[in-house]
C-alpha cells in the first residue's frame, strides 16, 4: 500500500468484510435482524463516502493562458476545445471514465425566460410586444417581436465593445440558438450525451456563444491519461472575461474546489488581470490551496536563461499575493503534442520538430512537468484522504471492537446456567440504563448549545447584511451614489437614436459596472464571511465536545468496570475522541450549497422599468416643451438634462431593489444554508459520540430465553460465535497492518 488509491481500496475491502460479518451475525439463531442496523448503516455510509468521494481541481487563469491545453495534456488527448477565449461561458468538468462521454445539462425554459426578462429591463420601449403576458421564447410571436425590436437597434448599440452591451448579446444569442437547442429543452431530463465518435460534438456548444447561453453545465468523461477516477478537473472561463456572470460561475466552483491550479502564459507573464483575480481569491480566503503553472511558449523564448529570467520575475510578482508560491514551468502544448504525434497536422508536426531541437529548454520543461505531476498527485490526495481515511478507519475500528465485545459477552453467558445468566443480564440492563441517561444528557446539552450558537450567528449575519452599518449594502449604496456616468458621451446617441434607446445603453453601462463590482468585491466578502462562520461552527463544537467526551468516556469506563467485575470482558478498543468533523463530506451528504454567486446579481428584476421609462419620457417631453420657448442651441442641453433626471431615478430604483434583494438573500443564507449546516453538525457530533454505545441486552435476553426453551442449540451457537470471533481476529490483524501503512503516508 504505497499510495492513497491503494489505501482507499484496502479500507473499502475491510469495510466490506465488516459488513459481511454483521450480516452473518444477524442470521445466527437467537439474534435479532436489527441488532446491528446502526453499525451496518455506518459501514454503508463509509462505503458510499469513500466510493463517491470527489476531489475537485479548478484550473483558472486569464483568457488564452493555456488552461484547456494543460487539462488536455493531463488527460493525454485533445478533448477540450482549445482557444475558446471569451466564448466559453460555463465551467467544463472532466473526469476519468470507462469511455468517452460528454454530458450537457441545459437550462429549463423558466430559467431561459428569466434571463431574457432581466436583459429586457429598460429595453427601449416595450411597445414592440404583441402579447402582454411575460415573455416566453417558445412563443413564435415573442421571438418574432424581439427579433424585430433588436433589428431597430443599430449594430453599434448591440455589439460595440462586448462589455457595455452584454444584455443585448444575451438576447441575440438566445434567439440565434433557439432552433438548435429546442429539442433538448423539451426533454424531461434536460440532458444530452455525446459518446465515443460523437464526443467532439460537445465543442459545438462550449465554443458557440449562441448555444452556450442555454447550458448550465458540461461534464466530460475521458478514457485516457493518468488522472484517477475520483479527481474532477474543471476548465474555468478566463478570469478577465468581460461578463461578470462568468466570474460568478468561477467563484461558485472555487468554493467547492480542493485545489486551484493557476495558469500563467510565458508570453505575457503576470498581468494586471492576474493580480486582480489573485487578489480576489485572497479576499475569499482560499489562496492557500493554490499552485501555479507558467505555461511556456517555446516559440517566444530564445534561450533557457531568458525563460528562467521570466519565471523568476513571475515568482517575485506572485510572492506579493501569496507567500512562497509553488510554481512549475513547462509547455502544456508540447506535452499534449507528445501524446498523439501521429495524429498531428503537418503544421503542428513541424512545430514539434522545431521545438525538439531546443534540447536545453525541452529537458527543463520535462523535468518541471514531472515534478508538477508528482506533487499534484500528492497534494490532491493528501489534502483529502489523510483526514478522510483516518476518520473512517477509526469508526470501523469502533465497530469491530463492539462486535468483538458482543461475541465475548455471548460466549461467556452461554457458559452460565439459566439463573446465573438472568442475573448477569439484570446487571447489564442496570448499567445500560445509566448509559441511556448519558445519551439523554448529551442530546439535551447539545441542543442547548445549538440554540446558543444559532442566536450568535444570526446576529452576525444580520449585522453583516445590515442596511446602515453592514459590510455589503452600505458599500453598494455608496458605489451606486458615487458611480459616474459621463452623459456627454451620449450626445450623438440622443440625437440619432432617441431618448429611450440612449437610456437603455446608459443602464447597460451602469449595470455592467455594478455587476462587476459585485463579482470582484461583494461576492468575495460574502464568501470570506461564510467561510469564517463555518470555521467558527467547527471551533465552537470542538470547544464544547471536550466535556462531552469526558462524560462519554467516563460512562464507557464505568461500563467496562462493571463488565470486568461480572467476568464478561471489556470493550477496550473504543476510540477515545470524536474524529474531527469533515465539513465538506457533511455538506455533500446534506446537499447543502451556498446560494450561487450570481444570485447577488438578480436585483435588476425588481427595478420598476415602467416607472423609470415613464419618468424619462415625462422629463424628455417637458424638455421639448421648454425647447419651444428657447433657442435651438439648448436642444442638446435639455435632452441631457432629461437623461440626467432619468439616471438619478434609475439609481434610486436600483438602490431600493438592492436593499430588498439582500434582505431576501440574507434570510435565504441563514435558514437554507447556515442553520441547516448547524443542525447537521450537531447531529453528526451526537451520532458519532453515540456510536460507541450499543445495547447488548436485547440479544442477550433473546438468546438466553431461546436456549432455556431449547429453541436454540447451545453447542451450534457456540461454534457459530467461535467462527465469528475468528473472523474478527482476521479483520483486526488486517486493520493493524492498514493502520501502520496509514501512518507512513500521513
Amino acid at each position: 500500500m504505497n499510495d492513497y488509491a491503494d489505501l482507499k481500496s484496502e479500507l473499502l475491502q475491510i469495510n466490506q468484510k465488516v459488513l459481511n460479518l454483521l450480516g452473518r451475525i444477524n442470521t445466527m439463531p437467537g439474534t435479532s435482524q436489527h441488532s446491528f442496523s446502526g453499525w451496518e448503516n455506518i459501514c454503508k455510509s463509509i462505503e458510499n463516502q469513500l466510493s463517491d468521494e470527489l476531489i475537485r481541481v479548478a484550473v483558472i487563469g486569464t483568457i488564452k493562458s493555456g488552461k484547456s491545453t494543460l487539462i488536455n495534456a493531463l488527460f493525454s488527448g485533445d478533448y477540450l476545445k482549445r482557444g475558446a477565449g471569451v466564448v466559453t461561458s460555463m465551467v467544463t468538468k472532466a473526469r476519468r471514465g470507462e469511455h468517452l462521454k460528454a454530458s450537457l445539462y441545459f437550462k429549463p425554459w423558466d430559467e431561459v425566460n428569466s434571463d431574457i426578462e432581466r436583459a429586457l429591463v429598460l429595453f427601449p420601449s416595450m411597445e414592440w410586444r404583441s402579447r402582454k403576458e411575460p415573455f416566453d421564447i417558445r412563443q413564435d410571436s415573442d421571438r418574432r417581436d424581439l427579433k424585430q425590436a433588436l433589428g431597430t437597434l443599430e449594430t453599434k448599440q448591440l455589439l460595440s465593445n462586448d462589455t457595455r452591451n452584454l444584455h443585448s448579446l444575451y438576447l441575440l444569442s438566445y434567439l440565434k440558438g433557439y432552433d438548435r437547442v429546442k429539442p433538448f429543452l423539451e426533454s424531461d431530463e434536460l440532458k444530452q450525451e455525446f459518446t465515443d465518435q460523437d464526443f467532439s460534438s460537445h465543442r459545438d456548444f462550449s465554443g458557440n456563444e449562441a448555444l452556450a447561453f442555454y447550458l448550465k453545465d458540461i461534464s466530460l468523461e475521458i478514457d485516457s491519461g493518468e488522472i484517477e477516477k475520483n479527481i474532477e478537473i474543471a476548465d474555468c472561463q478566463g478570469s478577465d472575461s468581460p461578463n461578470p456572470l462568468h466570474m460568478a460561475m468561477i467563484q461558485d466552483y472555487l468554493l467547492q474546489a480542493n485545489l486551484l491550479i493557476y495558469v500563467i502564459s510565458s508570453r505575457t507573464g503576470i498581468r494586471q488581470g492576474d493580480l486582480n483575480f489573485l487578489s480576489m481569491i485572497k479576499k475569499m480566503g482560499i489562496i492557500d490551496h493554490m499552485i501555479f503553472v507558467v505555461n511556456c511558449d517555446f516559440s517566444e523564448h530564445e534561450s533557457l536563461k531568458e525563460l528562467q529570467t521570466l519565471v523568476s520575475k513571475v515568482v517575485d510578482d506572485l510572492a506579493i499575493i501569496k507567500k512562497n508560491p509553488e510554481v512549475y514551468s513547462y509547455s502544456a502544448l508540447y506535452s499534449l503534442f507528445g501524446t498523439y504525434q501521429k495524429a498531428l497536422s503537418p503544421k503542428d508536426q513541424g512545430r514539434l520538430k522545431q521545438w525538439e531541437d531546443e534540447k536545453e529548454i525541452i529537458t527543463f520543461s520535462n523535468s518541471q512537468e514531472a515534478n508538477f505531476k508528482k506533487n499534484f498527485q500528492e497534494v490532491v490526495t493528501r489534502q483529502r484522504y489523510s483526514l478522510l481515511l483516518r476518520n473512517h478507519f477509526e469508526r470501523i475500528k469502533m465497530i469491530v471492537s463492539g462486535v468483538n465485545h458482543w461475541i465475548c459477552i455471548n460466549q461467556d453467558v452461554l457458559t452460565k446456567g439459566s439463573d446465573e445468566a438472568a442475573r448477569l443480564i439484570k446487571k447489564i440492563k442496570s448499567q445500560q440504563k445509566k448509559t441511556d441517561r448519558v445519551k439523554v444528557l448529551v442530546r439535551s446539552t447539545l441542543a442547548g448549545a445549538l440554540q446558543q450558537i444559532k442566536r450568535e450567528i444570526k446576529g452576525e449575519v444580520d449585522n453583516f447584511f445590515d442596511n446602515k452599518s453592514g459590510d455589503v449594502v452600505p458599500v453598494l449604496i455608496d458605489f451606486i451614489k458615487s458611480y459616474h456616468i459621463s452623459l456627454y458621451q451620449y450626445e450623438d446617441r440622443l440625437t440619432k437614436d432617441g431618448f429611450s434607446n440612449t437610456l437603455y445603453l446608459v443602464f447597460q453601462e451602469f449595470k455592467h459596472g455594478l455587476d462587476t463590482f459585485m463579482a470582484e468585491n461583494i461576492n468575495p466578502k460574502i464568501f470570506y464571511f461564510v467561510k469564517n462562520e463555518e470555521e467558527k461552527i467547527i471551533d465552537y463544537f470542538d470547544s464544547i465536545a471536550g466535556p462531552y467526551e469526558v462524560m462519554v468516556n467516563d460512562a464507557l469506563f464505568e461500563y467496562n468496570a462493571v463488565m470486568e467485575r461480572l467476568g464478561l470482558g471489556v470493550a477496550d478498543d473504543y476510540q477515545k475522541t470524536t474524529p474531527r468533523l469533515d465539513m465538506e463530506i457533511l455538506k455533500r451528504v446534506q446537499n447543502l450549497e451556498l446560494p450561487p454567486a450570481a444570485a447577488t446579481m438578480n436585483y435588476s428584476t425588481a427595478i420598476k422599468t415602467e416607472a423609470i421609462m415613464r419618468l424619462g419620457f415625462y422629463n424628455f417631453v417637458k424638455g421639448l416643451k421648454r425647447l419651444i420657448r428657447q433657442p435651438a442651441k439648448n436642444e442638446t442641453e435639455n435632452a441631457l438634462s432629461a437623461l440626467k433626471d432619468a439616471v438619478l431615478r434609475m439609481k434610486k430604483e436600483t438602490e431600493g431593489s438592492l436593499v430588498f434583494h439582500f434582505k431576501n438573500y440574507k434570510e435565504n443564507l441563514k435558514f437554507q444554508y447556515i442553520f441547516k449546516l448547524l443542525d447537521a453538525v450537531s447531529s453528526q457530533i451526537y451520532d458519532v459520540m453515540m456510536e460507541r454505545f450499543h445495547d447488548y441486552t436485547q440479544d442477550l435476553s433473546q438468546l438466553t430465553s431461546s436456549t432455556a426453551k431449547k429453541q436454540v442449540d447451545k453447542e451450534s451457537l457456540s461454534r457459530a460465535l467461535q467462527d465469528r470471533a475468528a473472523e474478527v481476529d482476521g479483520i483486526l490483524e488486517r486493520m493493524d497492518r492498514f493502520g501502520d501503512a496509514l501512518k507512513q503516508v500521513q
